[in-house]
């Protein structure tokens, strides 16, 4: 079910958090609509909620893109830019297939995922800092955080969506936690 309405998000038994575009303009269309509220109950009951791509990004304290802005702050850690970081031969945005790093061997997120699986990513931004709920992460010139986990809440940099096969069980990891 697609809805921005808290009821029916309430009677979930797990939450997606997508995200396309830019964060600031994402999270505060969260927060305008009061869904952030929602988002942090069904947290704090133990509803599973796990973001993509933005989405993840948003879960995190704050974001550096286009300035500083505040994030949901569910997970430890900040958004900050790719460029400048990356060796100056390497594109961003970031897009296209790279292998998991799986960090966290005991991941639910990644039950059905092996090392060295290939997923589909496209972002200009990534989450650092974030050692205490790292789950995978990817080699773009540098390693970068690929998937999130802490407690009840998970998330993914790329698109489990389009990412064949492999997203497919990372999706049905997330609906079986």
């Amino acid at each position: 079910v697609v809805s921005s309405d808290p009821e029916v998000l309430r009677k979930a038994d797990h939450i997606l958090l997508p995200g396309v575009g830019a964060f600031e303009d994402a999270v505060k269309k969260l927060r305008d609509s009061g869904l952030d509220q929602m988002v942090y109950e069904a947290v704090k009951t133990g509803k599973p909620l796990m973001g993509i791509c933005l989405g993840m990004q948003m879960l995190f304290e704050k974001s550096f893109e286009y300035g500083e802005h505040q994030g949901l702050g569910l997970l430890k850690g900040q958004v900050i830019p790719m460029a400048g970081l990356l060796p100056e031969d390497l594109k961003v945005p970031h897009m296209g297939w790279n292998a998991l790093q799986i960090t966290n061997p005991h991941s639910k997120l990644l039950a059905n995922t092996k090392e060295g699986d290939y997923v589909y990513f496209v972002h200009s931004y990534f989450a650092a800092g974030c050692e205490d709920s790292l789950a995978a992460q990817t080699e773009y010139g540098k390693l970068l955080t690929a998937a999130v986990e802490k407690d009840n809440v998970f998330g993914c940099q790329f698109h489990p969506e389009k990412s064949g096969e492999v997203g497919l069980g990372i999706l049905k990891a997330f609906c079986e936690v």
